[in-house]
């Protein structure tokens, strides 16, 4: 049974500094304080599956849904969502068990493995608690491969789809994840898990590390650091075989779809991005020169310049000059496309 509560804004107070303990990962950051510090003004809570599921709805119009990927949160779309919700109505969510969702949990207080099947009944009741009976679904990394998997399983409710750096076709995991197959590093990283490992998987994704902030480093490494995360992702990872992903249904779809890339993804291969543009039927595709595996937020304006073409959504200075709102925003680079 699903039920949806609102919740007041995050503190927007400085964060404390971290010990010596929580910078080992020796202690966690418990629900409550990950809550407290990482919810929005348009956060709201539903019960899904027995777990507070976070998630930002905001705007009104043709619904947008979109899906993070892999030890990632709702805050990766924040730049994006914030020009869509100009004429669309986002939902964003944390995916069990990132963010401040966090992991499933048994009746018995066990965690849950988020495995592909896991996955499809969580989005699945998702779904049907918000009452979102159509959408246009933007999912990266993971979040694309739960994205394509529903377009797969449900035809009728899926108006367009939107790819990013998406997961999919067989690939060997990044040694940020691939280190979790290891038993040794299963039964340590609950206890002991230094933010220097995490500072290092987050530079990785992206294509020039520069970018990153260190209010953004935090929120990351507090959220791996996160109570019952790490222990979810060491039952997570050894279930992550993308050979046994059906990619055939693909040349199936007969939907609107556009395939995203960064050419410095180190994550997932810059093959799959064709492999993905030439498996879809009328499949659009961009590749970003310079970014890594997550576009969106590392240049949010590159990456808003074709979800706007693709979308059919005027350019935020238009609208802002019309409703004398703000002035225009110039954008700077454009994208290099796929052959």
């Amino acid at each position: 049974m699903a039920s949806i509560d609102s919740t007041t804004p995050a503190s927007t107070t400085a964060l404390p500094p971290r010990s010596l303990a929580a910078r080992l990962g020796i202690t966690s950051v418990t629900r409550d304080e990950l809550r407290q510090r990482y919810t929005q003004s348009g956060s709201r809570f539903v019960k899904i599956m027995g777990a507070d599921v976070h998630y930002v709805d905001e705007g009104s119009g043709d619904i947008i849904v979109m899906i993070h990927g892999f030890a990632s949160s709702l805050h990766t779309w924040n730049r994006v969502a914030d020009e869509l919700k100009r004429e669309h109505r986002v939902i964003r969510l944390d995916l069990p068990p990132f963010g401040v969702t966090g992991p499933l949990r048994s009746s018995s207080g066990a965690i849950e493995t988020m495995d592909l099947p896991t996955y499809r009944r969580f989005i699945d009741t998702f779904m049907q608690a918000l009452g979102i009976s159509r959408a246009t679904l933007i999912g990266n990394s993971l979040g694309g491969l739960i994205s394509w998997d529903y377009a797969a399983r449900h035809r009728d409710a899926v108006e367009r789809l939107v790819l990013i750096d998406s997961a999919g076709f067989p690939m060997k995991l990044p040694i940020y994840i691939g280190l979790f197959n290891s038993a040794l590093v299963r039964v340590s990283s609950p206890w002991w898990l230094p933010e220097a490992i995490v500072k290092s998987a987050v530079r990785n994704v992206y294509g020039d590390p520069r970018k990153i902030d260190a209010v953004t480093l935090r929120r990351y490494v507090e959220f791996f650091h996160g109570e019952g995360t790490r222990a979810a992702i060491g039952k997570m990872v050894p279930t992550l075989d993308f050979r046994q992903v059906d990619t055939n249904v693909l040349k199936t779809f007969d939907v609107p779809a556009l395939v995203l890339w960064g050419a410095k993804d180190r994550w997932i291969p810059t093959a799959h991005a064709a492999e993905f543009a030439s498996r879809i039927p009328g499949a659009k595709s961009v590749m970003y020169a310079g970014l890594g595996h997550i576009p969106m937020e590392e240049a949010p304006e590159r990456v808003m310049v074709d979800l706007r073409a693709f979308l059919g959504i005027r350019p935020a200075h238009s609208a802002a000059a019309e409703q004398a709102q703000q002035p225009p925003q110039k954008f700077a680079e454009h994208h290099d496309q796929l052959p």
